[in-house]
């Protein structure tokens, strides 16, 4: 199982990280402001963090999923995953407990497994 839990913490790093733009990262968090600059002249400015957040999540859920074989852990991943970092945009918990939640995820996928 110890090569379950370097493939879950590699593909945590490899989304978390890697496929993470800058982007995502600031549209997940609800407190941006939005650059109106940036919106196409006849469209309105709407709240779109909840889909830049629920797809940072599905994306791990998807790497759990795919490294496990298991579609409901990638389900509780991805949901889990989603409250993890909106209590971080909420500044409710910093990077390191951020990071410390999602490895504990990872822990409990392969005690589960």
């Amino acid at each position: 199982m110890i090569d379950t839990l370097f493939y879950l913490i590699a593909g945590h790093a490899l989304c978390d990280f890697a496929l993470q733009s800058s982007n995502m990262a600031k549209g997940k968090n609800r407190h941006v402001v939005v650059d109106i600059t940036r919106i196409p002249i006849g469209q309105k400015v709407m709240t779109v963090w909840p889909y830049w957040l629920t797809s940072h999540a599905l994306i791990h859920g998807g790497a759990v999923a795919l490294i496990t074989g298991v579609w409901w852990m990638g389900l509780a991943e991805a949901g889990i995953h989603w409250a993890i970092d909106f209590a971080k945009c909420e500044n409710w918990t910093g990077i390191h407990t951020d990071q410390a939640l999602h490895v504990a995820c990872k822990l409990l996928w392969v005690g589960l497994l």
